[in-house]
C-alpha cells in the first residue's frame, strides 16, 4: 500500500521526524556553543593570570602559547595544601564548588563576607624563561559595597611580595568603586608585602593614604571606603589560614 503523506498517520510521521531532526540540530548546536563558551572562558582566564604575573603579552608568541609554556595550573585543597595538576583544572568552576555543600564549607571567620568557601581552588605557578618559579597567581574574592569583587593576586617566588593584581569583575558604583581596575591604583600594589615578620597578614588599604616606606600599605580612594575595605578583607581572608597559608607552607617545603 502506498504511503499517503496527507493522511493523519503521514502528518504524524512527518511532524515527529521534523521534531527529532530539530532536536538533534539544537543539541548539536548547543554542544558546539558550549565548547566555544568554555574556550572563551579559558582564554579570559589565561589573560588574567598572565597579566597578574606581569608577563609581556605584546611579543611574537600568542598569550595561549605563553600560558602553555610558562604556567602550571593546579587544583589546591585549601585544608591540606595538597596540589593536583591535570587537564581538567582549567575547567574547574570554583563558584559552583562554593555553592555546593558537598564541595564547600562555611568559613570559621568570614572576614571576606563570602558565606561559603570552596574546598578546592585553582592556583597557577608561573615560571620564568629558565623554568624557575617566578610567581604564584591566586584568585581572591570578597564583598565590596554592592557586589562580590573578583580578582587575581600574583606574588613572587618568596610567596610574600606582590607582583601585580587584576580585578576583573565587580558591580561597584561606576566612577567611584571602579577604581579597583585603575592602572595608577593597581600600580601601588607592586612590591608590597602581604605578611609581616611574624607571618601574619599585614597588607592593608589605608584611609587617608599610606605613609612613605610603608611596605604593607596601599592608598584608599576617597568616597570608596567600603569598596577598599572589602578588598582588604578579601586579601586578609584568602592569604590567611582558611585561605592559602597551608598551601604556601607546602609549596615552600617542596621548593627547598
Amino acid at each position: 500500500m502506498a504511503f499517503n503523506k496527507d493522511s493523519i498517520m503521514g502528518t504524524m510521521i512527518f511532524t515527529i521526524s521534523l521534531s527529532l531532526l530539530c532536536s538533534f540540530m539544537i543539541t548539536g548546536t548547543a554542544e558546539i556553543l558550549k565548547e566555544r563558551k568554555l574556550a572563551k572562558k579559558r582564554d579570559e582566564l589565561k589573560r588574567y593570570v598572565l597579566t597578574a604575573a606581569n608577563v609581556d603579552l605584546d611579543g611574537e608568541q600568542s598569550f595561549q602559547e605563553l600560558f602553555d609554556e610558562l604556567v602550571t595550573p593546579m587544583l589546591v585543597d585549601l585544608d591540606t595544601g595538597e596540589m593536583d595538576s591535570n587537564d581538567a583544572v582549567m575547567d574547574f568552576d570554583e563558584r559552583m564548588a562554593a555553592i555546593n555543600p558537598d564541595t564547600s564549607r562555611k568559613p570559621k571567620k568570614d572576614t571576606a563576607k563570602i558565606k561559603r568557601r570552596a574546598n578546592q581552588v585553582r592556583v597557577f605557578k608561573v615560571a620564568d624563561k629558565d623554568g624557575q618559579l617566578a610567581h604564584v597567581v591566586v584568585p581572591v574574592h570578597g564583598k565590596g559595597l554592592w557586589s562580590i569583587i573578583y580578582g587575581y593576586v600574583a606574588v613572587k617566588a618568596d610567596l610574600n611580595t606582590i607582583e601585580n593584581v587584576v580585578f576583573y569583575e565587580h558591580g561597584e558604583t561606576p566612577g567611584i568603586g571602579d577604581f579597583v581596575s585603575a592602572p595608577d591604583w593597581v600600580k601601588q600594589w607592586h612590591g608590597k608585602q602581604v605578611f609581616d615578620a611574624s607571618g601574619d597578614v599585614a597588607f592593608r588599604i589605608v584611609k587617608g593614604g599610606a605613609e612613605d616606606g610603608d611596605i604593607h600599605g596601599v592608598d584608599s580612594v576617597s568616597g570608596a571606603t567600603k569598596t577598599a575595605r572589602g578588598i582588604q578583607r578579601a586579601v586578609t581572608f584568602w592569604f590567611g589560614r582558611e585561605g592559602y597559608q597551608t598551601f604556601f607552607d607546602k609549596l615552600k617545603a617542596s621548593e627547598v
